[in-house]
């Protein structure tokens, strides 16, 4: 049942990240041979132009194509502030992709947390403790001794009976009947 309320509150970020996942990664395509590769060519033209190469960051402050700087896993705000800076996508600037990222990692992170958790502790239930075993197993030997001592002390009784001639017949006035 609690599968459905994390399913449910995920549903708008998921319809936010699946289209930014299959737009980031749907690659670029290969410059041609009179192509050039260089991101500075798309410098004063459209965003999308300029990100059509995966390799390239559009600042939209500048209007500028810039080659990602990939040494860094983000852009330094001397290149592009992160509030202006485009890569992938053009809807979608780099703290808006920084923080969506995060909440989807933190998501899988809890969710594998709660999976590994009910496996343990289904497993731990499923399979009864040494001590539970060794429990039932004293117990079980207690009622066996019990037993026997009943069987032995009946056993007893009925022999004492049988001596004083206190046995219990199955009909008491028989010995009447056939005087």
């Amino acid at each position: 049942m609690g599968h459905h309320c994390l399913r449910a509150s995920s549903r708008p970020l998921l319809l936010l990240c699946v289209p930014l996942l299959f737009a980031v990664a749907r690659g670029a395509p290969t410059p041609g041979p009179g192509e050039q590769a260089g991101c500075q060519q798309y410098t004063n033209k459209t965003c999308e132009e300029c990100l059509k190469n995966v390799t390239c960051l559009w600042c939209s402050s500048s209007k500028q194509c810039l080659e990602y700087p990939v040494r860094n896993i983000l852009p330094p705000s001397s290149l592009c502030q992160l509030s202006k800076a485009r890569w992938g996508v053009c809807w979608v600037n780099f703290e808006a992709l920084i923080i969506t990222m995060s909440v989807v990692g933190g998501i899988i992170l809890i969710a594998l947390c709660v999976c590994c958790c009910c496996c343990c502790r289904k497993k731990k239930s499923r399979k009864p403790d040494k001590e539970d075993e060794k429990v039932a197993r004293e117990r079980e030997q207690r009622r066996v001794r019990q037993e026997e001592r009943r069987a032995e002390m009946k056993s007893r009784h009925d022999e004492i009976r049988k001596k004083y001639g206190l046995f219990k017949e199955e009909n008491p006035y028989a010995k009447f009947e056939n005087n």
